[in-house]
């Protein structure tokens, strides 16, 4: 799958993000997305009081990056090129494409919350994905 971050701003305006690989399109018409948080994430009440959520989709260059988001370590923003995108949500530069959404619902799905969102915007690079394959980052070769 791809690797991904997933960023929003909690109710006190601080960014909020994580690294997910369960990112999936789900409607071209409207242009909708989904992807999933365990119920006992720290960062579930964040997401789930926000309006709006990016999808950074990574670049096989930042791995470090992906590693980053999974941990916990505090301040994880202060790594990356980070602006605001629409309704707040941070976007990452130099990703391989950024999906900006509004959160349009949120549901249970057994251990987790399923998020969906409607793609606002859409930004893409030339650049190889981040993909991660068996517990390990992968990277793709050429295709001929």
């Amino acid at each position: 799958t791809g690797v991904t971050i997933i960023s929003c701003r909690a109710a006190d305006g601080s960014p909020v993000g994580l690294t997910a690989n369960s990112f999936n399109a789900l409607s071209l018409q409207p242009p909708l997305v989904l992807w999933s948080l365990r119920d006992v994430s720290p960062q579930l009440s964040a997401f789930l009081a926000a309006s709006h959520f990016a999808v950074n989709v990574l670049a096989e260059n930042q791995v470090e990056l992906s590693r980053r988001f999974a941990s916990t370590l505090p301040d994880k923003f202060s790594e990356g090129l980070w602006s605001d995108g629409l309704g707040g949500a941070p976007v990452l530069g130099g990703c391989a494409a950024v999906f900006e959404c509004a959160r349009v619902s949120s549901q249970v799905a057994g251990d987790h919350i399923l998020f969906i969102g409607q793609v606002l915007a859409v930004s893409e690079a030339p650049i190889t994905p981040l993909v991660f394959q068996s517990g390990h980052y992968r990277m793709l070769g050429e295709i001929l």
